[in-house]
């Protein structure tokens, strides 16, 4: 695939490549250039909603007001 670099600086990305990497209006990439003089072009998609469900969920819930004595008492070992 071929294309060409406007006056701009801008370039126009094939209909094919586009479709094949999922690339929309708005869809961040990132340039790495390469030690051979080659530009690695990444697709940036990932959002932080995409993470939602990596983790699995706790066997059991922990207040805020434990969590904020666990820290202490963590905190206060690290201390001495």
């Amino acid at each position: 695939m071929i294309s060409k670099v406007t006056s701009k600086g801008q370039v126009t990305l094939p209909v094919k490549a586009r479709k094949r990497l999922g690339i929309r209006p708005g869809t961040k990439l990132e340039f790495v250039v390469k030690d051979n003089d080659r530009l690695e072009l990444i697709v940036i998609s990932e959002s932080v909603k995409s993470l939602k469900g990596i983790l699995p969920k706790p066997k059991a819930t922990v207040s805020l007001s434990d969590m904020e004595k666990a820290i202490r008492a963590g905190a206060s070992k690290s201390v001495k």
